[in-house]
């Protein structure tokens, strides 16, 4: 399984300069606060992402008696970016339906768009 990112920031350093007028000194620090703040919000994005694929693909899923979508959703760690179902059948199912065959890649190119937009804007810490 996935893990949450981690996002390293490096230390920061300081730079001296000597010119004809004296001797000039920047330093750079990276705001304490950056790594966390983007950590939450890249990780809110994978969990959005994952949510909605799940929602989205209901529909999309064969159902008999609504067991294969329900072991989607408990198989599915919310956030960890792998969706996977727990049914022994699942896989059987998502390549060899007559009719509801590979309903991830069905609901992807109906719902990739809003999904990427959302997931964008979780991540830009807009939402």
């Amino acid at each position: 399984m996935a893990s949450h990112l981690k996002i390293n920031t490096p230390r920061g350093s300081i730079i001296s300069m000597s010119t004809q007028g004296g001797t000039t000194t920047v330093q750079l620090k990276w705001n304490s606060g950056f790594a966390p703040e983007k950590e939450a919000c890249f990780n809110r994005a994978q969990a959005f992402v994952d949510s909605e694929c799940l929602r989205c693909m209901n529909p999309l899923t064969p159902r008999r008696t609504g067991m294969l979508i329900k072991s989607g959703t408990l198989g599915t760690v919310i956030g960890s970016g792998e969706i996977e179902y727990l049914a022994p059948y699942a896989r059987h199912q998502y390549y060899k339906h007559k009719t509801k065959a590979k309903w991830f890649e069905r609901m992807k190119a109906s719902h990739k768009e809003p999904i990427l937009k959302g997931a964008m804007m979780i991540a830009a810490g807009k939402k």
